[in-house]
């Protein structure tokens, strides 16, 4: 491993919450909790929580979600496991992180879709002072949840949009559920000013990154690695500079490429778009964002400074707050200036 590298600050924009539960808290939630788990060690729990090379679709790999969600469903577990999100990026060196999760997908214990967000946002909060991380909260609706449902957890992210919340987004069976589906839920999003970004261009083609972009608002797309197989499209992402939330090691995995040789990312960056690295889901891809960064050293030559370029790139697209993005734009200005020097010293 690169020392270098270990040592690049970083910002992690596509973070899902429920795709980083540690196998230890997991155990210790079910414990506590009298919930029978297959196995009692965290490394006899790990395959139950991360994928198999041998992963075959999107679908497959969100099945791994449905083994940590009946643990997921209490303000406390909700607090812990947010916290850890928070020291887990730490670990990487990562100054920013956003993460995301589904709120009405924790309401089968009694919470609320608010209560939900209200407990996430203060573990993240509880990370950030602990770790010196900064954290924000990016609330999803899912594709396969009616409007209904949708609509209320739009409006329960803008009550607490500025409040720890930064965006709204659209995830889950991006194939079963194109984006068309839901102009109306984000309409309203939009009307409200939150920042939107969108799943797309992941497990479908990209005609849902257009939807998503030109229909429902986007200002970042999540994933979007599809965009090739439309080059009008491409050339408009470019053109507005749209930010890319890559997740190379997921993106294997779910099969929305078919493997590391047919990764589209150093092409992608050649031609002028606006790409971002991140992790997806560091538990299930069993990934961090040091690795994420070394894969693009590795397989497909970036620099030192290209990757800084990268990561400086993330935290100009974040969705967080100004004067906050302002001063992680010093603090990671200052340490690669300081990295810059040492490298140049030890030549």
């Amino acid at each position: 491993m690169d020392n270098w590298i270990e040592a690049l600050p970083k910002a992690d924009l596509h973070l899902h919450l429920d795709g980083c539960v540690k196998p230890g808290t997991l155990l210790a939630l079910a414990e506590a909790r009298g919930y029978p788990l297959p196995a009692d060690r965290p490394g006899d729990l790990l395959p139950y929580m991360q994928v198999e090379a041998d992963c075959d679709s999107l679908k497959t790999y969100l099945d791994k979600f449905n083994f940590v969600l009946p643990l997921l469903q209490d303000a406390e577990a909700l607090i812990r496991i947010a916290e850890e999100a928070v020291e887990q990026a730490a670990a990487s060196n990562c100054l920013y992180i956003e993460v995301r999760f589904a709120p009405a997908l924790h309401t089968d214990g009694g919470l609320s879709v608010d209560g939900a967000i209200q407990a996430a946002t203060e573990g993240l909060r509880r990370g950030e002072a602990a770790y010196g991380v900064v954290a924000r909260l990016i609330v999803i609706c899912m594709r396969h949840h009616d409007e209904a449902t949708n609509l209320s957890v739009v409006r329960a992210a803008v009550a607490r949009h500025g409040q720890g919340v930064v965006a709204v987004d659209l995830a889950g069976d991006e194939a079963s559920h194109p984006a068309e589906r839901f102009r109306g839920t984000f309409a309203v999003a939009r009307e409200a000013g939150i920042p939107i970004t969108i799943h797309a261009g992941e497990a479908a083609g990209p005609f849902n990154v257009r939807e998503a972009i030109l229909s429902l608002g986007a200002v970042r797309i999540g994933h979007g690695i599809r965009l090739r197989e439309d080059s009008e499209l491409l050339e408009l992402v470019r053109e507005r500079q749209i930010p890319l939330e890559l997740c190379p090691t997921s993106n294997i995995q779910t099969k929305a490429i078919a493997d590391w040789d047919d990764y589209p990312i150093r092409s992608y960056y050649d031609a002028g778009l606006y790409l971002t690295v991140n992790t997806d889901n560091p538990t299930v891809s069993g990934t961090n964002m040091t690795r994420e960064c070394e894969a693009l050293a590795s397989r497909y030559g970036f620099s030192r400074s290209e990757l800084a370029a990268l990561m400086r790139g993330a935290l100009l697209a974040a969705f967080v707050e100004p004067p906050v993005k302002e001063a992680l734009l010093g603090r990671f200005d200052e340490q690669v200036g300081r990295l810059l020097t040492d490298e140049t010293r030890e030549d």
